[in-house]
């Protein structure tokens, strides 16, 4: 299910995110947006709804202190406690030791920072990213808009490619929903 796409343009990040509740070959479309703005982060979520109401209205991102290196700051305080946060909420699987949850992306300080189900912390070089089931169809859609125009109209390549992948997935829907920081 899903498709968020996100991407870096200038000083700000856009993600925007589809609707879609996929089980099997059960499908609702969802009033609860998977994109949002908790403080001055921006998050698209996928993998688990249930992750995505405690990233919004359950978890308080710790605070980045000035000289801090953000990227350092996503891979140690933040996403210990978004682990923390998982746990005490009752979302956090561990398997042979190893904790899991879902697929996230945040947006933070001008940067795009994908949070996998293992809780590694990635920055595409591309500064453009995806996840969810049409994460490969949005990606290809931002490569072709990124080398057409260098995405002059940031929301409208996001929309683009949200489309992209509604026309090929079917775990894809619309309402589709853009923020930016």
């Amino acid at each position: 299910m899903t498709c968020i796409a996100g991407l870096v343009y200038g000083k700000d990040v856009y993600v925007g995110g589809d609707s879609a509740a996929v089980g099997g070959l059960s499908l609702t479309v969802r009033s609860d947006e998977k994109v949002f703005l908790n403080g001055d982060m921006l998050f698209g979520f996928t993998s688990s709804f249930r992750m995505g109401q405690i990233l919004r209205y359950g978890f308080t991102p710790p605070k980045l202190h000035q000289g801090d290196d953000v990227y350092e700051y996503m891979v140690t305080r933040f996403v210990d406690a978004v682990r923390e946060r998982f746990r005490s909420a009752g979302h956090l699987s561990v398997d042979r030791g190893q904790e899991s949850a879902g697929t996230f992306l945040v947006g933070f300080q001008g940067r795009l920072f994908r949070i996998d189900s293992d809780f590694q912390v990635g920055e595409s070089l591309d500064r453009y990213d995806a996840v969810g089931c049409g994460q490969d169809i949005a990606l290809g859609c931002l490569y072709a808009v990124k080398r057409s125009d260098g995405f002059k109209s940031p929301e409208k390549a996001i929309l683009l490619s949200l489309e992209a992948a509604e026309a090929h997935s079917a775990g894809v829907r619309k309402p589709f929903h853009v923020l930016h920081t």
